[in-house]
């Protein structure tokens, strides 16, 4: 059982999911997580958060985002990621729950070779003729990290509706 609510979770799900389907299109195809994807995502932890944890919860809840910026921003400095994925991931962290950040540290991983796998097949298969122009096809060894992102973050709120406290 999952320390994130479900009821809140089947709050946040039918409005993360559509965020995260554009954030995995549009880092596919310009190798690029926008500044609008990432803001849209933070409203909604703003606007239905309030709603639908307890306020002590929802207020501890922008500490993630905090941890998450610094750690992405350094990151990003380093070189290890792109500011879209560092933002990204600051404006996810306070959908998680911080009794399962373990879980999601292993749904992560998991999203990261599935996704990393998936897209090297299609990279090399017929299917690429579908989106012959993406630039993450021709980015050498960069990857669309918003592919792996959006997934843990989607698969995290499912299994938060299906197994959350």
């Amino acid at each position: 059982m999952l320390s994130i609510s479900a009821m809140a979770a089947s709050w946040f799900l039918p409005l993360v999911l559509p965020i995260c389907l554009y954030v995995c299109y549009t880092d596919m195809r310009e190798l690029r997580i926008t500044n609008a994807a990432n803001i849209a995502l933070l409203m909604v932890f703003v606007v239905v958060g309030l709603m639908v944890l307890p306020l002590d919860a929802y207020l501890w809840r922008y500490t993630h985002l905090a941890v998450a910026l610094v750690v992405g921003m350094a990151l990003n400095a380093g070189g290890v990621m792109g500011a879209g994925d560092a933002k990204f991931i600051a404006a996810a962290a306070p959908f998680v729950h911080l009794a399962d950040l373990r879980f999601l540290m292993a749904l992560l991983a998991a999203s990261l070779i599935g996704a990393f796998v998936t897209h090297r097949l299609i990279k090399f298969s017929p299917l690429r003729r579908l989106a012959p122009d993406w630039k993450s096809w021709t980015s050498g060894k960069r990857f669309p990290m918003g592919m792996a992102l959006s997934a843990a973050l989607t698969a995290y709120l499912i299994f938060g509706y299906r197994y959350g406290s």
